[in-house]
């Protein structure tokens, strides 16, 4: 592919782009420098398929997590992982977060349940962001377990099941805790259960009320929100729970909001009618923070990688007119095995980004103001005209300030590096 990404025909088209934004009244240098603040959590589980690093795993049970293809080169260890994230970060414009799940914690081939793990067991991981200016957050796995089989977890009417998982629920947030204070930036610790029946359920309201004691239970201890911020997780179906969740979008919107706890949206979590982008707005109403899961689904909760479409330009626009980026945590959550992994993590978070600046480019006050003096059908013809807008020309200029190639140009440099790395893993 010929490069026609040099400095010269960048700086070119965002001179261009500048002036045409200003007349708009909006600053593109402002827009830089307000990129800086707004962080992309990787989601580490794409570089490997979901799988883990636990010691003595009975592979994936109960819990509808998949991930399908069997592309070559995934990670087989947390150093395969971490070589793997820092190709994708070397290709994402700005400083970015990770996000783990308690599975990927290094056991040095012991095997450790759930219920017993430490901090000590993210060391590598802690001292890899913390090398790499990097923040984490956290997740409980509450799935791809022997005592997930059933279905039911925090929800499960056997004992000795909830008291398991609500002693790995207690675990993680001290690990996600100790994690937050050691690298001097809050730990976002995301509570998603998988609890839920294949077929018509009786009790949905017995289910429901224990996992809100088992909620209780595990959110009790209080930690400092400088280090932890607790998230619950929302969703509407799942793989063996397609006629009821108990963890469905009411009943954690009505937790969250009474026990000040943040709600997690995931965008792939709804009916394929139903958007985040339409709910952002009413839960900022009554909550500090909002954790959204940026993901893509086709069909049904099909976490494809995400890709600059309609919904995620709706989900940037929509923080920005709330004017709430200072609120919102960004994660990614997809898992493709059929194509290369890292092309899948740089895609989606560039989509993302993309999304991000295209909505700090939109002179919101403009609409405001024409929607506020009745205007309507100005309102209407200015959102067509920005569509045309010379976004792209902002967005090389963010990419070359920051360091990493703008256009398709890094797709050479993860082809290089499937030659002389991926494809040496067997």
């Amino acid at each position: 592919m010929k490069d026609i990404y040099n400095e010269k025909r960048i700086n070119a088209g965002y001179e261009r782009a500048k002036e045409v934004y200003s007349a708009f009244g909006v600053d593109t240098e402002e827009v830089f420098k307000k990129m800086k603040g707004i962080p992309i959590s990787l989601h580490c589980w794409q570089g490997d398929d979901v799988s883990g690093f636990e010691a003595g795993a009975d592979g994936i049970s109960g819990g509808g997590i998949m991930a399908t293809g069997n592309y070559p080169g995934r990670a087989r260890n947390g150093e395969e992982l971490r070589q793997d994230l820092d190709k994708a970060l070397s290709l994402i414009p700005g400083k970015h977060r990770v996000n783990l799940h308690s599975i990927y914690a290094e056991t040095d081939g012991k095997v450790v349940e759930r219920d017993q793990l430490s901090v000590e067991h993210f060391k590598r991981w802690i001292a890899w962001a913390k090398k790499n200016g990097l923040g984490l957050d956290f997740n409980p796995s509450f799935f791809s377990h022997k005592l997930a089989e059933s279905g039911y977890t925090l929800s499960s009417k056997s004992k000795e099941i909830r008291e398991f998982w609500i002693s790995h629920g207690k675990k993680s947030r001290e690990i996600a805790a100790a994690i937050g204070k050691e690298l001097g930036t809050p730990c976002v610790n995301n509570i998603w259960i998988p609890d839920g029946s294949k077929d018509i359920t009786a009790d949905r309201a017995g289910y429901r009320r224990i996992l809100k004691d088992s909620l209780d239970e595990v959110l009790k201890e209080k930690y400092d929100k400088k280090h932890l911020i607790d998230t619950v997780e929302c969703k509407l179906f799942g793989i063996g729970s397609e006629s009821y969740v108990v963890g469905s979008h009411e009943f954690y919107m009505g937790y969250a909001m009474k026990n000040n706890v943040m709600l997690c949206l995931d965008a792939g979590h709804f009916h394929p009618t139903e958007v985040i982008s339409d709910k952002i707005s009413s839960v900022l109403t009554f909550s500090e923070e909002v954790l959204l899961h940026v993901s893509r689904g086709v069909r049904w909760d099909s976490d494809h990688v995400v890709i600059l479409n309609d919904e995620l330009m709706a989900i940037a626009q929509e923080v920005k007119r709330c004017d709430a980026y200072g609120r919102i945590h960004f994660g990614l959550d997809f898992f493709d095995a059929s194509i290369n992994r890292i092309t899948a993590w740089v895609t989606g978070t560039r989509a993302a980004l993309k999304a991000i600046i295209l909505s700090l480019l939109e002179p919101t006050e403009m609409l405001v103001e024409a929607e506020e003096k009745g205007d309507l059908g100005g309102r209407l013809a200015l959102l067509e005209e920005l569509k045309s807008l010379p976004f792209g020309a902002v967005w090389d200029k963010y990419c070359h300030n920051e360091g990493v190639p703008a256009g398709a140009g890094w797709l050479n440099s993860v082809s290089q590096y499937e030659k002389s790395v991926l494809s040496n893993r067997k």
